[in-house]
């Protein structure tokens, strides 16, 4: 199968530590308090072609914190034309504010030019790896940098698909040579939904294209779960995050809260939970 050419001239800058996601209910304690953040997430699409205060408050922030780019409306699973107009305002944004890298995620999200604001999985064919190998390929032309991909929760599964989710994630990662977003939650979800090994997923994922973690808590609904932001991290996922640290060492690690935001100093709290974590392991390694 053809395969995208690798794009050594686009490697990553060096990012380390313990980051949150920018969240506006935080925008000013973010600024005005004596805190243990590393570096922030912005969720690319709050920033792109606005002005006035939400850009005031991201290059405030810029000035003070390493940032990252996260979006959400990449769609590179799609079988629709990419989204000129959409990557050239991220190429923009990323100029203006100087991202140590951007990521999206390994799903769909709308057809014929229809948004659905929703991440949709996709059947693990190699007919979609090789679409989405492509797709990665134009995209990182037109940045002109390395993209990361994220692996999203799932709550079905395609009779179609010939491989297991890690085996297509990682195909897409070495064969477009893209990095990896690696969320711990969405493994957690999903191996809960599906009814497989979490550890074995991790374990499948190649260490040198794993740039950045995600952790996030969830919604159990009694039969599943919903990867809804909303909640604090539970022991089994930070169970799963400590595996992950074993494994791949120290990678940069970031905390999604999305809706029943606390105050900031609990998020960090939880971050500071995961730096233990991470502390734990260099001491025994």
């Amino acid at each position: 199968m053809p395969q995208y050419s690798p794009m050594s001239q686009y490697s990553l800058p060096t990012l380390s530590g313990f980051g949150l996601g920018l969240r506006p209910a935080h925008y000013d304690a973010v600024l005005g308090e004596k805190h243990a953040i590393d570096w922030l997430e912005v969720i690319t699409e709050n920033y792109l072609g606005l002005g006035g205060k939400p850009l005031d408050y991201l290059e405030r922030v810029r000035a003070r914190f390493p940032l990252v780019m996260h979006g959400v409306s990449l769609s590179i699973g799609s079988t629709d034309p990419l989204d000129a107009e959409y990557l050239n305002s991220v190429r923009a944004l990323s100029r203006r504010i100087e991202p140590a890298w951007i990521s999206d995620h390994l799903c769909w999200t709308g057809v014929d030019g229809k948004n659905l604001h929703d991440l949709l999985p996709l059947p693990y064919t190699e007919e979609a790896l090789s679409t989405v190998v492509a797709r990665v390929g134009q995209v990182q032309d037109l940045l002109g940098r390395q993209i990361l991909l994220e692996n999203v929760s799932s709550y079905l599964t395609f009779q179609e698909s010939d491989m297991s989710e890690w085996e297509f994630l990682r195909e897409v990662a070495e064969r477009a040579d893209c990095a990896i977003l690696l969320d711990i939650n969405n493994i957690y979800v999903s191996s809960v939904n599906h009814g497989f090994d979490a550890k074995t997923y991790l374990h499948a994922i190649p260490k040198s294209r794993v740039r950045q973690f995600h952790l996030a808590g969830h919604s159990d609904l009694g039969g599943h779960l919903i990867d809804t932001h909303d909640q604090a991290i539970v022991a089994p996922v930070w169970d799963l995050y400590r595996e992950a640290v074993e494994h791949f060492g120290d990678v940069p690690t970031m905390i999604e809260r999305d809706d029943n935001i606390p105050p900031l100093s609990d998020l960090v709290a939880e971050l500071d939970t995961a730096r233990e974590l991470s502390l734990r392991h260099a001491r025994a390694a």
